[in-house]
């Protein structure tokens, strides 16, 4: 049995990277079901791979966590940029260019305020935690847009590695949370249709937590909150590093 765990996950990386996924899914629906939220199904599948993360860092150094050992070297494809962008481009088709329309000016004003406040709020957070640097502010205010957008901030403002990883682990945080709130308050903000789901998609912005938190709500609206959440994390990329460290800098 041994031999043939080995041999996929060997010879067949990628495959055996899927099958683990799977298997973490597996595992989080099933405790979700087991206390009667399966909506939160997503957002216990990626602390569980948090978690696994965390260990596999200490373990292995913190190079490439898990990808480090033989076994599981398929992950470092399975979480490389190429698949990123593949699941990026796919959510994309899925969308109804009429619908998309529909979104107009509240999904572009909702881009640029959703944009906006989580950058100043980040960065009114990382002052208040004794941050005095324009760079590391900047780049913890991008955390707190996505944790894509922090790393690409800290990255083109020449922050340390450390306060890089303190913004990704805001937008991580910020990710679970939607994923877990979204299905609660679905109802109260009338979350129910693809325009709102594009607007909501556009405020929030994280892509994974506002998908996670849609499937939990009405996985046919995805794609649209997905969308404008896709477009806000290339916003954030943009303004971040430029116009919102200017705008602090100013201040600091």
């Amino acid at each position: 049995m041994y031999s043939i765990i080995e041999t996929l996950f060997t010879k067949y990386a990628l495959v055996g990277a899927f099958g683990m996924v799977a298997l973490i899914m597996l595992i989080s629906y099933g405790l979700a079901a087991s206390i009667k939220q399966k909506r939160m199904g997503s957002a216990l599948a990626i602390i569980i791979a948090l978690v696994i993360a965390y260990i596999s860092g200490k373990s292995t150094g913190g190079s490439k966590g898990i990808a480090d050992f033989t076994l599981f070297g398929g992950f470092a494809l399975l979480g490389g940029s190429m698949l990123r962008d593949y699941a990026i481009i796919s959510t994309a088709f899925g969308v109804k260019l009429e619908n998309l329309k529909k979104a107009g000016l509240p999904g572009i004003v909702s881009l640029l305020v959703g944009v906006s406040f989580s950058f100043f709020v980040g960065a009114i957070v990382a002052f208040a935690l004794g941050y005095t640097s324009a760079v590391d502010i900047a780049t913890i205010g991008g955390g707190a847009v996505t944790f894509i957008v922090g790393p690409v901030t800290g990255t083109a403002l020449g922050a340390s590695s450390e306060v890089i990883a303190l913004s990704i682990a805001a937008g991580v945080v910020k990710s679970v949370m939607t994923m877990i709130i979204t299905p609660f308050i679905a109802k109260k903000i009338k979350l129910d249709n693809p325009t709102t789901a594009m607007v909501y998609g556009g405020m929030i912005g994280t892509t994974s937590g506002v998908a996670g938190g849609l499937a939990a709500t009405n996985p046919k609206l995805i794609p649209y909150g997905a969308m404008t959440a896709t477009f806000y994390t290339g916003l954030g990329s943009l303004l971040c590093p430029s116009i919102g460290y200017m705008i602090i800098n100013l201040f600091i």
